[in-house]
């Protein structure tokens, strides 16, 4: 850094152009509107555009409304409310979208939930939301019909979704009193009541998450919060190439439309009538299938999508790389760069902040020759989002150059956990848990997360740097490392690292050989003490690297053995 630079000055407003364009510095006025107006509005400007294709099967922006329409009125006759609680249990498909903005329409808030949950996590979740009435898959029908007793649910609507293209659906069986959602649409005319939405106060989405600390929490987000979301994310970012846009691209969504990313991704793209291809985020053939045959404007993926585009056969073309969720290793992005000839892009947000805060431009401006050079970094922040880093111990303001935890205050920031408005906030801040730093141009680093910070013998050790380390061994095709107890130092941590190697290296790489690397690379306090190669690493459904399940397991080997 060559002077001190000040968060409140926002350096990073000089650095919002994407190549010859400039980019606003503010959005605001926002315009109040609720969330369906998106979808209203697409399907009156681009009644014929595609809005979705899901195996092949397409569904107009008219279509897509009408449908909408029907499932509204029918949630109405059911008697869901302003402010009810409808959740559901949908893979990425038609029904999830249409469910989406019908919940909406009727003033209700949706609960988005993952199509994993076991019992005991969907227990918590229609419980923690008392939610009235769940849509979902049939496959997921006798685990909701079993809870029911349980929970708050009177209605159990559920629909038949195909999960690979010559997916032969199951015949119906008893469904005890389940309703089914094409029957609904059969039945009742497109015609729902109007509903009264302030969308400043009005929750539209309660998704449940992590947090930084402790169980899920429901998330509450209002209309106002999504839709200025999407106004200063991707309509921001893309407003000098809206007229080539809107009503004409199509964006591949990778990420579950359950999670926070995907579910941006599908608000977004209807709010300026792009095709959507919804695809079950573990099928990669398929993604490559589409990104070859139908070229998108955009593919919206995680880390670990990338790093398996990166084994099959993608061509060069003109298409947009977007990363989320997961710090995105500096080697793969190069990797993907060099394979289909156009930078990757990356942002950063959290499910609290709706989803987006961060996006980086510089992989636009590489393209039209505005920069030799793209950052890997997570971007600088959205117009209109505050930003500072805070010394987590402290709670003073690190210089900026120095790392510290990322805060953030914005119009997309949540209301607060459920049901208490500011729960999770202080003064407007929301503490993202995550490790940052930012540079003289005010793009912005993630180092870690908190809680994957480990501790050596009072030394922190930030696991991402390890990552990113292991990443750049040419044997390494996937990597994580975690800290666990060291026996010998009381309070202090030992390193472990779980690696699946590139098919051509098994056997061919040892313990010893990783080791030895990481001592080339590292301080001596970060070298790993242990190496453990598998096959693969577990997953999250948003194909993250599940660090989590990984210090689980070793603990619960740990325990065992004492």
């Amino acid at each position: 850094m060559t002077k001190e630079v000040d968060y409140s000055d926002k350096p990073w407003q000089k650095s919002y152009f994407i190549g010859p364009f400039k980019l606003a510095k503010t959005n605001e006025p926002y315009p109040k509107i609720p969330v369906s107006d998106f979808l209203d509005t697409a399907a009156a400007n681009y009644p014929n555009q595609i809005a979705c294709v899901y195996l092949g099967e397409e569904v107009t922006y008219r279509e897509l409304k009408l449908k909408v329409d029907k499932l509204a009125a029918a949630l109405t006759d059911l008697g869901v409310r302003k402010g009810d609680r409808v959740a559901t249990i949908l893979p990425n498909c038609p029904q999830f979208i249409i469910s989406d903005y019908a919940i909406m329409k009727v003033g209700a808030i949706h609960v988005p939930i993952s199509i994993l949950h076991k019992a005991p996590d969907l227990l918590y979740e229609l419980g923690e939301s008392a939610a009235k009435t769940i849509i979902c898959s049939y496959r997921r029908l006798d685990r909701v019909i079993s809870i029911k007793d349980k929970t708050s649910l009177r209605n159990i609507i559920f629909t038949l979704v195909p999960i690979f293209p010559d997916y032969s659906l199951p015949e119906i069986g008893e469904t005890s009193g389940a309703l089914r959602l094409e029957e609904l649409l059969e039945k009742y005319p497109p015609d729902p009541p109007e509903v009264e939405i302030n969308p400043t106060t009005d929750l539209a989405l309660l998704p449940f998450t992590g947090g930084t600390t402790g169980v899920p929490k429901g998330t509450m987000l209002t209309h106002f919060n999504i839709t200025t979301n999407v106004i200063q994310g991707l309509q921001w970012m893309m407003k000098p190439l809206a007229g080539g846009i809107k009503g004409k691209s199509s964006v591949v969504i990778c990420v579950p439309a359950f999670h926070q990313f995907g579910h941006y991704g599908v608000h977004a793209s209807i709010s300026w009538g792009l095709r959507m291809f919804l695809v079950d985020p573990r099928d990669i053939d398929s993604i490559v299938n589409i990104i070859n045959e139908r070229r998108p404007f955009m593919v919206m993926g995680v880390p670990t999508h990338y790093m398996l585009l990166l084994t099959k056969n993608l061509r060069r073309m003109q298409i947009f790389c977007y990363s989320g969720a997961a710090a995105l290793p500096q080697e793969v992005a190069e990797k993907i760069e060099k394979k289909i000839g156009v930078p990757m892009g990356e942002g950063y947000g959290l499910t609290e902040a709706t989803a987006a805060t961060h996006l980086n431009l510089s992989a636009f401006s590489k393209v039209t020759g505005f920069m030799t050079n793209v950052k890997r970094s997570i971007g600088v922040p959205i117009p209109d989002t505050d930003v500072t880093i805070i010394d987590p111990e402290t709670g003073d303001e690190v210089p900026a150059g120095k790392t510290g935890e990322l805060h953030i205050r914005g119009p997309q920031v949540m209301k607060g956990y459920w049901p208490t408005p500011g729960k999770g906030l202080k003064d407007g801040w929301l503490a993202t848990g995550d490790i940052a730093r930012m540079d003289e141009d005010g793009y912005f680093f993630i180092v870690d997360r908190i809680k994957d910070m480990i501790n050596v013998s009072g030394m922190k050790v930030y696991s991402r740097l390890i990552d990113d380390i292991l990443y750049e061994h040419p044997a390494v095709n996937a990597a994580g490392a975690i800290g666990l107890p060291d026996p010998e130092r009381p309070g202090s941590e030992r390193i472990k690292v779980f690696i699946a190697l590139k098919g051509e290296f098994d056997g061919k790489v040892t313990p010893k050989d990783i080791i030895e690397y990481c001592r080339k690379k590292l301080p001596p306090y970060a070298v790993p003490k242990f190496v453990e190669f598998r096959d693969k690493l577990p997953l999250t459904l948003a194909m993250k690297i599940f660090k989590r399940k990984l210090k689980e397991e070793e603990l619960e080997k740990i325990k065992a053995a004492t």
